[in-house]
């Protein structure tokens, strides 16, 4: 009997000690893409003054980054949030369950197009995805030969094209852990890629051959890794109007008055064309949710209810002023509908 009652003291006591961890942070903690992060800073600010929970705490860690630290486990000492600007990959969704992160909300929140941008102080550019293979790849095809392939010599970029302009390629872009680097490489590289016959072919026969071939980026300095931060990017095109930048629309949104946007394949990186689906460099944009933080991290659900409420990513929402192109009605009426039931994300 005496051995009962000290184990149930025991247990209480143990069980009294998770409880004070997991309440050992009283705020939200977001991380992942570095595109996401201004509307989710947006929210997180609204949601901190117009609620009586803390805002949130938001860290730009690119999105293959941050979800990784978020599929490291549950707990306090992991993130509640994470965002991203691609769909969470098949690996990394095992690797969650994995770690025991095995009720995982997932949040589509609106598009964003991928910007080939540069300052206003230099010429605007029209290219094709072809024209951006060829200057970007590191081995490219050899003309008239099919199966052949050259590390790629092209130093200008009317070494690629006549009509383009003759100035030095140099473009500044993220780091592999960006989903912005890994949508500009599936929507930008492979497409180039495929315009030519055998590659396309290649893909059918050898997806992981074709990849490697087509994904890869040159590292002879013509493409400069510029990190997470899409600011300094900015920054460096204003100082440098012969570079260009990779990046999110609403960066080019949101400084207008320093940076164009170059036309792909005729057309131009606006909100109503990303919108429409003329523009063909667009993505989705998500975050997701550890479910089981909602049940001792305060504020979960509210930050959820804002996020999803229409005066904030509906067609006339902040979240449209900042950029964001939004889902359509009956597309977010879907999602909004998973959220609120909080239903697990299924791959």
């Amino acid at each position: 009997m005496r051995k009962s009652i000290l184990a149930a003291i025991l247990a209480a006591s143990c069980a009294g000690i998770v409880n004070t961890a997991n309440a050992a942070r009283d705020y939200i903690e977001i991380v992942g893409s570095s595109t996401v992060y201004p509307f989710s800073t947006v929210v997180a600010e609204r949601f901190g003054r117009s609620t009586n929970f803390k805002t949130p705490k938001i860290e730009a860690t690119g999105s293959g980054g941050g979800i990784k630290l978020f599929c490291q486990g549950v707990g306090v000492g992991f993130p509640d949030i994470t965002n991203a600007s691609r769909r969470m990959k098949e690996s990394e969704f095992k690797q969650c369950m994995g770690n025991g992160v095995t009720d995982i909300v997932e949040v589509l929140i609106g598009y964003d197009g991928i910007v080939l941008g540069n300052s206003i102080k230099g010429g605007a550019l029209n290219v094709s995805r072809k024209h951006l293979f060829l200057a970007l790849a590191k081995q490219i095809p050899v003309e008239g030969s099919p199966g052949e392939l050259k590390d790629n010599p092209y130093q200008k970029w009317s070494d690629i094209d006549a009509s383009l302009p003759n100035t030095k390629i140099e473009v500044l872009g993220p780091p592999p852990t960006s989903g912005t680097r890994d949508a500009f490489v599936e929507l930008v590289m492979e497409s180039g890629c495929k315009s030519f016959d055998w590659l396309a072919k290649l893909k059918k026969e050898n997806k992981n051959q074709f990849k490697a071939l087509c994904h890869t980026i040159r590292e002879d300095g013509v493409f400069i890794e510029a990190g997470e931060n899409d600011n300094l990017i900015v920054q460096k095109l204003d100082a440098n109007p012969n570079a260009y930048g990779i990046f999110g629309f609403s960066f080019l949104d949101q400084n207008a008055d320093k940076i164009q946007g170059s036309l792909v394949d005729g057309s131009e990186p606006t909100f109503d064309a990303i919108a429409d689906g003329d523009y063909p460099v667009s993505r989705p944009l998500y975050f997701y949710v550890k479910k089981e933080h909602i049940k001792f991290i305060p504020g979960i659900k509210e930050y959820l209810a804002e996020f999803t409420s229409n005066k904030a990513w509906g067609e006339e929402g902040y979240l449209a002023e900042k950029g964001m192109i939004p889902l359509p009605d009956d597309q977010r009426k879907a999602v909004g509908s998973d959220v609120k039931q909080l239903n697990n994300l299924v791959l």
